[in-house]
């Protein structure tokens, strides 16, 4: 997976807590923060749920990551889903983040950097965009173990503008490598 490379296909964010997000041309990347004017910028948990559990934990949720080809994938089961829709503030094509280590580090325009800190958990507010997505965005592996497939969390490590069409470089880190758990 080293030396992978994919593409920005979308990006958006919110100033509120809803589900969806509106795409843009670009965003900016705050380093430490998170993307700019979005609801969940902050060094401290901005997660409706994770502030109420822990309001001075680190924010490891800063930038929400979906590719593409989960939206190829749900499109094909019947679903309406675009990009934006599910809260993902960068919408990627041609690297398999589920995939990614905990650690790895994206690359985006060769400038901002944001490195993966874990998995979505899938939230019931998914069926209020559409019955049954929920149940779409999980799945099970040959050994029985649950696979969540919407999408990755990263932190800001370098900011920067992050536009529609920019290069997406990744960058893994040393072995050994750790799988993604849920953050």
């Amino acid at each position: 997976m080293a030396g992978s490379s994919g593409v920005v296909e979308a990006v958006g964010r919110s100033p509120t807590h809803s589900i969806s997000k509106p795409t843009l041309g670009s965003i900016r990347l705050i380093a430490g923060l998170g993307v700019a004017d979005d609801a969940h910028q902050g060094e401290t948990a901005e997660h409706l749920s994770h502030a109420a559990g822990d309001p001075c934990g680190p924010n490891l949720r800063q930038v929400h990551l979906i590719h593409a080809e989960l939206h190829d994938e749900l499109r094909q089961g019947g679903f309406s889903i675009s990009a934006g829709e599910m809260g993902e503030n960068i919408t990627t094509r041609g690297i398999d983040l589920i995939g990614l280590p905990l650690g790895a580090r994206l690359i985006l325009g060769g400038y901002a950097v944001v490195e993966i800190t874990g998995l979505r958990n899938p939230c019931a507010s998914l069926e209020e965009l559409q019955k049954g997505l929920m149940r779409a965005v999980l799945g099970r592996d040959d050994e029985g173990r649950l696979i969540r497939k919407a999408g990755v969390m990263s932190i800001v490590v370098s900011g920067g503008e992050v536009g529609v069409g920019d290069p997406i470089a990744v960058e893994l880190p040393p072995f050994p490598h750790r799988r993604l758990e849920v953050v």
